[in-house]
């Protein structure tokens, strides 16, 4: 049984179509090599101006960077936030046109979506689907990423930090691999966002408690006294000398068990709660001191190294 003869036509036009996207993003992305590492993907923000994964930056200095005409040239790095996993990387500069950002909230599980990347040997691409869409998200670290976006790809592990391109060639965002392999997006809103404040002040603020803090289970019986409806709290394993657990009088071994009214059951949770706008707010914590209950109000002050 031959194919129906539209058929072919139709598979050779969206291959000529992916091709002429892959050919279009090239000159914006850009290979990026360190010292004692793989090698991973840069775009080109501004002219000198190199987003791309903080993660796949071992270290901040001997930072070189392979350029679309394929010349070799240093970059330093202006700054990295951890927590939305965006670098900045300054390079010399070279004229470039405004970046083709795209509104991604338009996109919908089942589009299609092109990754492309530069290896030094050149440029890389994979072609897959949205496979998740979703609002907001805190990341793992507490970043604030504009909306949730998973591809159906796999994605060479020197892509990371490559651009995701919707079907009119415009770039969505950067592509990173999370958990377990799987690829996601972070959209354009959130490297616009994080990005003009890497440029600006070289770190995005996070929040501090100068607490050091482990999970543990409480005894059944203070739990239900404390009216908590899981047996689980926070335990404080140090405190910070100069920090704001230590001047609101918080002390080792205590227990936290409820940041405002919401219960605390885990340290991750505290993350997403140290966001940068949490800087300088005064909240209650609720805890357990020798089987007490005592609320204690703190100032989040401003984490010394955001970066580490």
């Amino acid at each position: 049984m031959s194919l129906p003869s539209s058929i072919p036509a139709t598979l050779k036009a969206i291959s000529d179509q992916v091709a002429d996207l892959c050919d279009g993003i090239a000159p914006r992305l850009v290979a990026i090599q360190g010292p004692r590492r793989r090698s991973s993907t840069g775009i080109i923000w501004r002219s000198g101006l190199i987003v791309t994964a903080q993660e796949t930056l071992e270290a901040d200095d001997d930072i070189r960077i392979t350029r679309p005409d394929g010349n070799q040239v240093s970059a330093s790095l202006l700054g990295r936030d951890p927590s939305t996993d965006i670098a900045l990387l300054r390079t010399e500069e070279q004229p470039v046109p405004p970046i083709p950002f795209a509104d991604p909230s338009g996109l919908r599980v089942g589009h299609l979506v092109l990754a492309a990347g530069r290896q030094p040997e050149g440029v890389c691409a994979a072609l897959g689907i949205v496979a998740l869409a979703g609002g907001p998200w805190r990341s793992l670290r507490g970043g604030h990423i504009a909306r949730r976006l998973h591809l159906d790809l796999r994605l060479d592990a020197r892509s990371e930090g490559g651009a995701a391109l919707d079907s009119d060639g415009k770039i969505i965002g950067m592509t990173v691999l999370g958990p377990r392999g799987r690829v996601l997006v972070i959209p354009s809103e959130t490297i616009e966002h994080v990005a003009q404040q890497l440029l600006a002040h070289g770190r995005i603020a996070r929040g501090y408690l100068g607490l050091g803090l482990q999970p543990v289970r409480i005894d059944q019986t203070i739990a239900d006294a404390a009216g908590l409806a899981e047996p689980k709290g926070l335990i404080v394993i140090n405190v910070d000398p100069e920090g704001p657990g230590q001047r609101a009088g918080i002390k080792q071994g205590d227990v936290l068990i409820r940041w405002e009214a919401a219960p605390l059951h885990s340290v991750r949770r505290v993350y997403t709660l140290l966001g940068p706008e949490s800087v300088g707010q005064p909240i209650t914590l609720g805890l357990l001191r020798a089987g007490r209950q005592i609320s204690l109000t703190i100032e989040i002050a401003e984490r010394s190294h955001p970066q580490e």
